[in-house]
């Protein structure tokens, strides 16, 4: 894998940090997969696209807004009516989805350069999301797998559950560092680890 900077570098500072004294209930770290794609299908052609989808990944997608899959190495969510985030921890995941996904189905965008994955988990994980965003973070409400998008002032934000107590956030290089600073500072009040 082609290792690219992390615009996280100047404000990853690994270790312990906040109010930690009943334990730390929230882990922050950068996960970095090594594809990150996005998806869109044209009117009608939604079935054609999660196929195409599950052959090249492996993960089946559910039908529902907001569903998803994730097997720990791959993750795959739709987050807008056709439109779905895939991501691999390898490099190519875009070469083998343009093979599979035809002009005549739907478009396939590699966001691999563009985007900042962080992972949030722990306890207060949900806790701490709640802070940034109006959404549901219960289990029921936004079970493991699903995805949303929204936004956290001028912060564009895709979000996976991949655990029970565990979110994946992707946002664009360009915010990353504004994103998780206000992340470190949000989570300071129950106790924060950097891995």
């Amino acid at each position: 894998m082609a290792e690219r900077q992390s615009p996280l570098e100047p404000e990853f500072h690994v270790g312990s940090h906040g109010n930690f004294e009943r334990g730390v209930e929230i882990l922050l770290t950068e996960t970095r997969p090594g594809s990150i794609v996005q998806l869109a299908a044209w009117p009608g052609e939604e079935k054609k696209l999660m196929e195409a989808i599950r052959t090249v990944t492996g993960l089946a997608l559910p039908d529902g807004a907001g569903g998803g899959s994730s097997d720990g190495v791959k993750a795959v969510f739709g987050f807008a009516p056709g439109k779905f985030t895939v991501t691999d921890e390898a490099e190519g995941l875009a070469v083998a989805l343009t093979k599979a996904v035809t002009p005549a189905i739907g478009t396939v965008t590699d966001l691999s350069h563009g985007r900042t994955a962080i992972r949030i988990a722990g306890p207060k994980a949900e806790w701490v999301l709640s802070k940034f965003f109006a959404i549901d973070f219960a289990l029921p409400a936004f079970p493991v797998g699903s995805g949303r998008s929204t936004m956290h002032h001028d912060v564009f934000a895709q979000i996976q559950r991949t655990g029970t107590d565990q979110f994946d956030i992707y946002v664009f290089r360009s915010f990353a560092r504004s994103f998780w600073k206000a992340l470190c500072h949000a989570s300071e009040e129950v106790g924060y680890e950097v891995q």
